[in-house]
């Protein structure tokens, strides 16, 4: 059976003035993916996946969510779409429970006080529900974005670095819910530096470094062709003998991966 392709990228650029962010990079993610987005700082991780959810606009190609591109019908790309930044910019003054009321209303999610209260349980928020945000720890508020994200199951996940300010209770339930998400159908695409957590719930990997795209495949298919059919590497392995310039695969993209710097983006 033909898998439906939730997320298209073709040939996206993005450019802030005379830097070169992402150069033309093509991918897709299918409905029940769950897509590893790695490299270094700078690679152009979220920027892309920025321009994916409509935050920002893009310098060329083409970009789309559930057959609709980003650049023609922004409403209804953001209406599939849920993004949840490393850093997530809440609303201080408003409540945990007034920022999903807030969500429920804006996509229209139906019977969404039960769904509220379920996600309230599941991440260890349900004496929180009356606080404000800007009271919440890092953690919470992270986890309170997750919510929001949730709250109104989008076709499209985009996480980056959520693994940020969370507890290891906190990683070890957003890791399941993650799988969760994508067995009702969802694509799902993690930037992440957390190499063991990507080979641990991605079916998929996307490296990139410097604006392009160095690999995609599956994580049985990285191995392959960067470890020398060697199945029991670990992905961190793997990049651990390409910094050490081992003859693993290709060295500039070994090199890229420890280098702490590069274009605007990351």
């Amino acid at each position: 059976m033909k898998q439906q392709k939730v997320i298209d990228v073709v040939s996206f650029q993005k450019a802030y003035e005379n830097e070169i962010a992402v150069d033309n990079l093509s991918f897709s993610v299918d409905a029940g993916q769950v897509l590893g987005l790695i490299g270094p700082n700078g690679a152009g991780k979220t920027t892309t996946l920025r321009a994916i959810s409509g935050i920002i606009p893009s310098s060329g190609g083409r970009l789309c969510v559930g057959g609709n591109e980003v650049s023609s019908n922004p409403l209804a790309v953001k209406s599939q779409t849920a993004y949840v930044p490393d850093d997530p910019q809440l609303f201080g003054d408003l409540t945990v429970h007034q920022h999903l009321a807030f969500v429920a209303s804006a996509y229209r999610v139906a019977d969404w006080t039960e769904k509220m209260s379920a996600l309230l349980e599941r991440f260890d928020l349900k004496e929180k529900v009356n606080s404000l945000a800007s009271d919440l720890s890092r953690g919470m508020r992270q986890k309170l974005a997750i919510c929001c994200g949730y709250l109104y199951q989008p076709a499209a996940l985009l996480l980056d670095e959520p693994m940020t300010g969370l507890d290891p209770r906190g990683i070890r339930m957003l890791k399941s819910s993650i799988l969760e998400q994508s067995q009702r159908g969802a694509a799902v695409v993690i930037s992440s530096h957390l190499l063991a957590m990507v080979e641990d719930i991605c079916t998929h990997v996307l490296i990139m470094d410097k604006g392009r795209k160095k690999f995609q495949g599956t994580i049985g298919e990285l191995k392959t062709t960067f470890a020398n059919n060697t199945n029991d590497a670990t992905l961190e392995e793997i990049f651990f003998q390409a910094v050490e310039k081992t003859s693993i695969g290709l060295p500039v993209l070994a090199d890229a991966m420890v280098s702490t710097s590069g274009p605007v983006g990351s």
